[in-house]
């Protein structure tokens, strides 16, 4: 799949464009079920830099993070969806429960996370801030999440919250 890197891909390419004076910007996520508020974030992300580049959990990551029962759908097919965003330039897929490897290794400019998180409670803003880099926090959609999309669908909801 094009544009889904290795680890050590990403951070070659991330060091190449470093050198051309472009900025770099990392997230990462699980991005079980790809809804709106992930666009929306993804691309104020993007906003922040000249390219993206997406660290997706993997498959065993996401059920340490999120339980036995996710993820929904597997790592190939969410990096596919992601990289199908006009906003996202390249995923790579890591095993750790937190992205410090990850970003230990590619030292992107700007390291966007959900404003849910602080710099207090984000275990990557010592990190990314003792290489020079810079934590940003973007806002969320409020009501959209992964977590809310699979409890209404088991529930028999609809998104207005009816079963119509």
């Amino acid at each position: 799949m094009k544009n889904l890197l290795t680890r050590a891909e990403a951070a070659k390419l991330c060091a190449a464009e470093k050198e051309k004076g472009h900025r770099v910007v990392f997230t990462n996520g699980c991005f079980d079920i790809l809804h709106a508020g992930h666009v929306r974030y993804l691309t104020a992300a993007r906003e922040r830099g000249d390219l993206l580049v997406v660290g997706l959990n993997s498959d065993s990551s996401v059920r340490r993070l999120k339980g036995a029962t996710r993820p929904v759908n597997g790592e190939q097919d969410r990096a596919e969806v992601l990289l199908g965003l006009k906003a996202v330039d390249y995923v790579t897929i890591f095993d750790e429960d937190t992205a410090a490897e990850t970003i230990a290794a590619l030292e992107p400019g700007i390291y966007a996370k959900g404003a849910d998180y602080t710099r207090e409670t984000l275990p990557e803003s010592k990190l990314v801030e003792g290489y020079g880099g810079e934590v940003a926090f973007i806002d969320l959609v409020p009501g959209r999440s992964t977590s809310g999309i699979i409890a209404r669908a088991l529930a028999g909801q609809s998104a207005a919250g009816d079963l119509s």
